[in-house]
């Protein structure tokens, strides 16, 4: 496996009067990964050049690994998925500008307003087929394309599964993230086991975890979809069983990149840091 890191993890380290994309791309390299994975809104969010990163990546030799957008097909109750895969679409081009080999985007964060009282089962081909059309755009600029398993709705392990095997394309999987399983309330360890011979590509995040029926901790933590609690951790410093997890990408054979994901409360440099330290404990 190889190390990458997210620029998610740097939070405001990307803005222009603190380290900026490049200060973050060689600080990254001096601590010893090997590739750099973009967020498109985090990129935004700090007007990030990708003229620039492109440039850049190439002169440090520092390869863009993926590039991840957030889309809903089901935005305004359904009625434009075509022009969400559209957009999901223009956005396989920047991956390819940057030379990413990895597409990533989300599905859906939840049944709109229009579906009130229907389950998944009502949206799925929907949403499969928005998605069987991006992945065969991508590959044919050679980029796979793939889910990552996000939030309340589209996770846990058994409905990722049979998603992916609905849309079913070889060009099309999964962007396997270790903590986010804690989301729906799913054991990470069993659900990375259950699923890592369709990962494409995986994170290695941590969570701190409290059972809900206490009293709120306040800032910092949200509500899984059992209501418990979660707040991001350093890797190794949570309650993820990252050896476990580790341990089933290994024996399912997985030899991908694998990036560091920090969204804790710490300084994002420390975070980073210590999560990539700890991760390598674990890599072979």
């Amino acid at each position: 496996m190889k190390m990458a890191v997210s620029s998610y993890s740097f939070g405001d380290y990307l803005s222009k009067d603190k380290l900026g994309i490049r200060g973050c791309m060689d600080w990254a390299k001096e601590q010893g990964f090997e590739g750099l994975e973009l967020v498109q809104h985090n990129l935004e969010k700090y007007d990030v050049d990708l003229n620039e990163v492109a440039e850049y990546s190439k002169k440090i030799d520092m390869p863009i690994v993926a590039y991840l957008v957030y889309k809903n097909f089901l935005r305004d109750g359904g009625t434009r998925v075509d022009d969400v895969v559209k957009s999901a679409i223009a956005d396989v081009d920047k991956a390819a500008f940057v030379g990413a080999p990895m597409f990533r985007h989300d599905v859906v964060d939840g049944l709109p307003p229009r579906f009130p009282g229907k389950s998944f089962d009502d949206v799925f081909n929907m949403l499969a087929d928005g998605t069987r059309k991006v992945t065969e755009y991508a590959a044919s600029l050679g980029i796979k394309t793939s889910l990552e398993n996000h939030g309340h709705f589209l996770n846990e392990a058994a409905i990722i599964e049979r998603f992916i095997n609905t849309v079913n394309h070889e060009n099309f999987g999964l962007m396997l993230d270790m903590g986010n399983f804690l989301n729906v309330d799913e054991d990470p360890a069993y659900a990375v086991g259950k699923l890592a011979r369709y990962a494409f590509h995986a994170h290695g995040k941590d969570y701190h975890f409290k059972e809900g029926g206490v009293n709120d901790p306040g800032e910092g933590w949200h509500k899984t979809r059992g209501n418990n609690f979660l707040r991001g951790a350093i890797l190794g410093h949570g309650d993820v069983n990252i050896a476990r997890a580790m341990g089933a990408l290994r024996k399912n054979g997985y030899d991908g990149w694998i990036t560091v994901e920090f969204e804790g409360i710490e300084d994002n440099l420390l975070g980073i840091r210590i999560s990539r330290n700890n991760l390598m404990k674990y890599m072979w």
